[in-house]
């Protein structure tokens, strides 16, 4: 029996065109579940705060646009000021507060690492820094 000429296909060509292919729709299904405000508040933010000589990571973007987090211009500069204070200490992984949230910033890197409100800080417990800016 020919089985090729039946139509029948491989298993490396069943394997291709079903179990890939539906990996690949379900990468694209988790892309696009991130909106488009979101895109662009992460994006605005990054590039308000780039002049500043701060930059969010993804992660921090992530957990702002989570946890409904916006910043106003005033508070970007007053985070932008408690890193700044933070280098010239000699901290390299700083708590900044300001007014009712915190952030984890990386010094050196001029990163902030995660944000935070005050309802959110289980315990009020902050782990890994070496350092704290209060604004």
């Amino acid at each position: 029996m020919d089985i090729q000429n039946k139509g029948f296909l491989s298993i490396e060509q069943l394997t291709d065109r079903y179990l890939n292919g539906s990996r690949a729709a379900n990468e694209g299904k988790t892309k696009q579940e991130i909106s488009f405000k979101e895109i662009l508040q992460q994006k605005s933010l990054q590039e308000t705060a780039q002049t500043e000589g701060l930059k969010f990571s993804k992660h921090a973007a992530g957990r702002l646009a989570d946890r409904n987090i916006e910043l106003s211009e005033s508070q970007l500069e007053r985070l932008s000021d408690g890193a700044r204070k933070a280098e010239r200490k000699g901290i390299k992984d700083s708590l900044v507060i300001v007014d009712e949230l915190a952030f984890i910033v990386s010094v050196p890197n001029k990163t902030v690492i995660t944000a935070m409100d005050s309802t959110q800080a289980d315990e009020n417990i902050f782990t890994n820094i070496n350092g704290a800016v209060i604004m």
